[in-house]
């Protein structure tokens, strides 16, 4: 009885760590994939494919899209191209896995296994967890088609598969909600699969829940961009809307679909693959052409409100023709990327002083913002074209997205290196001294007084206060020295909670350091066009 649990439960782990293994070795490039891949509807198409295929999720694949859509990096129809190819992409995921090479799964496991051990660079490990995941899921499917084969003689399943099949409404539904729970459609695809194998389930109904399937695996992405602005839930809502149209056409001719693929497929398990397949494929092959309309149904549903408070609000693109306001509208919305900034310090501090789990979780949320600003506010001053500003434009626009930058790299520190600090100390119960807390705090706050000054430097171009950020840089020097020093005496006198925060205390303080050399790289330019600044030290008058 609860054999097909257990290997239900393997095959969502499997899935799972397939997922997690290929997002840790391969995220960054398979993020530039898919924003590169929005030239034309076939390429987003064919990136859709190749990225959901790689990370056996489309899932994941739509929270990447609706996250560049969000950005206003793509448009709606090339949003959903992508999608359009994520779902064939699943489908085609399905047929690899119902090949019969359950023999591999030992191999896989054993591989993932030894090369995770011997492995030290994280994007190894990330591989090596992708093969693990890989055996998982075979060796799942295994299990699950053992297991299933019993039920040939159940009574009182053959009746709920036979109420179903009476009423295949009601089978979409059960499927959709179980690829809800799932948060995958592939694998109650492969379960559906599993009990046709065992003949449990019928070739019409097996459709019914292969349409419901597919119908439910759309859900768990609108769900986990429902906090999102409109741009982004278009994507998702999109791909559901156009999943929920496919499957009111096709249910009621599920029986002509089933006979098309008996007469094509004889083995009931591949009827199912091929059922999945085809309705991915007919589906794409019918919604590209139509993109255009589509997208525009889908703005009216969504339109773009006041209350999208994420993404650019400054960069008007109606001003790109006038140089000078346009690198106004830029320079706010920079000063926007600096208050993320401070606001991700003191969030950061806070979590370190009350061991805070939920302000470290709110910096991964802000650094994702900062980041998409930074590319906004680039892209913005890259239309405004080089070649028609004059120089002091030029050298402003290199300015600000020098400073952008800077900003982005501070988010990088804080939400890197600073919040996984602050996690240890919460995840190990580690205290510092009094005298360490002290020296701490008194350095985040130092810092968050330079942000500041920088942020009206930005504005005000002050020669003075940007000699005064510039020296500043001594002052941190200073104070880093000096908190280590006290630090090493404590540990010599034996103090414990400074033996136990050894590691955690200089590293805050070498990666605050790090954040305040960002910080006085905004009075550079400021002071190199005065003269007065040479190989990155002041001139003395």
């Amino acid at each position: 009885m609860f054999d097909p649990i257990g290997a239900v439960a393997l095959l969502l782990w499997g899935l799972r760590m397939v997922k997690t293994g290929v997002s840790r070795a391969f995220g960054p490039r398979l993020r530039r994939w898919i924003g590169a891949g929005t030239r034309n509807r076939v390429s987003a198409f064919g990136i859709g494919l190749a990225v959901t295929m790689a990370l056996q999720s489309s899932t994941a694949t739509a929270l990447m899209t609706a996250s560049f859509a969000g950005s206003g990096f793509m448009s709606s129809a090339m949003a959903q191209a992508i999608m359009l190819g994520a779902n064939v992409g699943t489908s085609l995921v399905t047929r690899i896995l119902a090949f019969n090479v359950h023999w591999l799964a030992p191999l896989l496991i054993a591989a993932g296994v030894v090369i995770f051990t011997f492995s030290e660079a994280k994007p190894s490990k990330g591989i090596a967890r992708a093969v693990l995941g890989l055996g998982l899921m075979l060796l799942s499917l295994h299990l699950l088609g053992q297991s299933t084969q019993p039920m040939r003689q159940s009574t009182v399943l053959a009746a709920l598969m036979a109420s179903l099949d009476a009423v295949p409404v009601l089978a979409v539904i059960i499927a959709a909600v179980l690829a809800i729970a799932s948060s995958s459609s592939l694998a109650v695809v492969l379960l559906v699969m599993s009990l046709a194998m065992s003949g449990t389930v019928q070739p019409e109904l097996g459709v019914a829940l292969v349409l419901g399937a597919n119908l439910g695996g759309a859900v768990p992405p609108v769900l986990a961009t429902l906090g999102e602005g409109s741009l982004a839930r278009r994507v998702t809502i999109g791909n559901l809307a156009a999943r929920l149209v496919g499957c009111v056409v096709v249910l009621p001719c599920a029986g002509q679909v089933a006979s098309f693929l008996s007469s094509v497929a004889s083995d009931p398990a591949q009827q199912i693959v091929e059922a999945h397949i085809l309705f991915n494929i007919v589906l794409a092959a019918i919604m590209l052409p139509l993109l255009t309309p589509f997208s525009w149904a889908v703005r009216r549903l969504l339109p773009e409100t006041s209350s999208d408070a994420d993404g650019p609000r400054h960069l008007d693109a109606d001003i790109l023709d006038r140089p000078t306001m346009a690198l106004a509208a830029a320079a706010r919305e920079t000063l926007r990327i600096g208050d993320y900034v401070a606001t991700m310090l003191e969030n950061n501090l806070e979590a370190l002083r009350k061991n805070d789990t939920k302000r470290c979780a709110s910096l991964a949320a802000m650094d994702d913002e900062v980041d998409r600003l930074n590319n906004a506010v680039k892209l913005y001053l890259a239309r405004l074209g080089r070649s028609a500003l004059e120089e002091k434009d030029e050298r402003r626009s290199a300015e600000i997205i020098a400073y952008a930058t800077n900003l982005e790299h501070i988010g990088d520190i804080v939400d890197k290196n600073l919040r996984e600090l602050v996690e240890k100390k919460i995840r190990h119960q580690l205290s510092f001294s009094a005298e360490g807390a002290t020296e701490i705090e008194e350095f985040y706050r130092v810092t968050i007084e330079n942000l500041r000054l920088a942020q009206s430097i930005l504005v005000t171009g002050d020669e003075k206060l940007a000699r005064q950020l510039v020296e500043a840089k001594i002052d941190i020097r200073h104070l880093e020295e000096r908190s280590a020093a006290n630090h090493m005496s404590r540990l010599r006198n034996g103090q414990v909670e400074s033996v136990q925060t050894s590691s955690l205390h200089l590293d805050i303080l070498r990666d605050l350091k790090r954040i305040n050399a960002h910080i006085a790289a905004i009075a550079h330019p400021i002071l190199r066009d005065q003269g007065i600044l040479r190989e990155s030290r002041i001139v003395d008058g």
